[in-house]
């Protein structure tokens, strides 16, 4: 992406409790200080209990309003299989996904009145073939330690899509937003993030 008349549209969608407002936080700290003007809106939900949580991003030289109309998104980073499906229309035929390969289960689906959707993934792959990304978030995140840096895992792979952005802003990023303590973990996992879609590629 260049800072050209373009803005790039970047929709992330999330369970209340995955960190996805942080990860868009991170996004949007680390597209300031790449000298890009960022507008984001979020829609919280029923979040502390489990609902759906979304981001609207928009950056490029000059972004005059946060929303993305359907159809226009270019980048999805989903926190959750069934949330990444959600809204799988919003995405351009060109779009890239990436999406945490992570099941929550939504009230309905734990009371019965509904079945959680299965093939998630090749739902993806057959309309977007290889500019989707599965990334086993969760594990990677466990293996540091720590389930909850799972969200910096995916924004550490979703990272990759933009080379021109340096990887210290990101780590500076982390740094303003976390508490100390928590630095050297979500550094770890931003990198593992990284790592995984290498090989995911």
């Amino acid at each position: 992406m260049k800072k050209n008349g373009k803005v790039t549209n970047i929709f992330l969608s999330g369970v209340g409790g995955q960190g996805a407002i942080l990860a868009s936080n991170i996004l949007g700290e680390a597209f300031l200080n790449a000298g890009y003007d960022v507008k984001k809106a979020e829609v919280h939900g029923m979040a502390q209990r489990g609902g759906d949580v979304t981001t609207h991003f928009r950056c490029g030289k000059k972004v005059y309003s946060p929303l993305i109309k359907q159809g226009d998104v270019e980048f999805l980073i989903s926190f959750e299989l069934l949330e990444a499906i959600r809204y799988i229309n919003w995405v351009k035929p060109e779009g890239k996904i990436i999406i945490n390969n992570q099941t929550v289960f939504p009230p309905a689906v734990n009371l019965g009145l509904m079945e959680y959707p299965k093939g998630v993934d090749v739902t993806f792959k057959k309309y977007f073939k290889d500019n989707v990304h599965i990334i086993d978030g969760q594990d990677i995140a466990r293996n540091l330690g720590n389930l909850q840096a799972a969200n910096v895992v995916i924004v550490g792979a979703f990272s990759s899509f933009f080379p021109e952005l340096k990887e210290e802003l990101f780590v500076e990023a982390i740094k303003t937003l976390l508490a100390p303590k928590l630095h050297d973990l979500n550094i770890r996992a931003f990198y593992e993030g990284k790592k995984a879609m290498e090989h995911n590629v």
